[in-house]
């Protein structure tokens, strides 16, 4: 993805998914921007940048993460998960697979085995169904360390999950109990 790719990214995360406000932006319950009006906000807002519609459908298209959905319509825009603030991503419990993974870095550990996987400023803990995506997770926040999750064990006991549109697994938190550390 190219610099400029890449920024706009971040720029769109930043206000889709945690800051709307910073540029005069209103999400409605569900998450989901008028592309115009994110247009127009980021144009004329202080902390805002240069945006159309080509580059904001570009990104959308290009990023591996596929971060970012645009409705059926092609009006609205919205982040797929990651959010701070409160949104209704409008996802049905899912049953997950037997088994998921966290990454994280190896200085958070000692804190997650005491006390669980926590949201922290998200609506969500963030799994993975493989090893190498919880890695480059993992490697965002220093040496990474890699969290098996015994799913299965957390459905018997009435913990939903639920799939974001781009296949990220989803649920409010993980009992320390269920967390296995895999080996490196």
């Amino acid at each position: 993805m190219s610099k400029r790719l890449n920024k706009t990214s971040k720029f769109l995360s930043f206000v889709l998914r945690h800051k709307p406000e910073a540029i005069g932006l209103n999400l409605d319950a569900n998450g989901w921007a008028n592309i115009d009006k994110l247009i127009t906000s980021a144009n004329s807002a202080e902390e805002g940048m240069q945006l159309d519609r080509e580059l904001i459908i570009k990104v959308v298209n290009d990023n591996d993460k596929k971060r970012f959905i645009i409705s059926d319509d092609g009006q609205n825009i919205r982040a797929n998960q990651g959010h701070s603030i409160k949104i209704d991503l409008e996802l049905k419990p899912t049953k997950p697979p037997e088994t998921l993974y966290h990454g994280t870095a190896s200085r958070f550990l000692d804190s997650i085995l005491k006390e669980g996987l926590k949201p922290g400023k998200r609506q969500h803990v963030h799994l993975s169904t493989n090893i190498e995506t919880a890695t480059q997770v993992g490697q965002r926040y220093g040496k990474p360390v890699i969290l098996k999750v015994n799913t299965l064990a957390m459905c018997k006991q009435g913990h939903q999950f639920f799939v974001s549109e781009n296949g990220v697994w989803l649920t409010e938190t993980v009992p320390k109990d269920y967390i296995q550390d895999y080996p490196q």
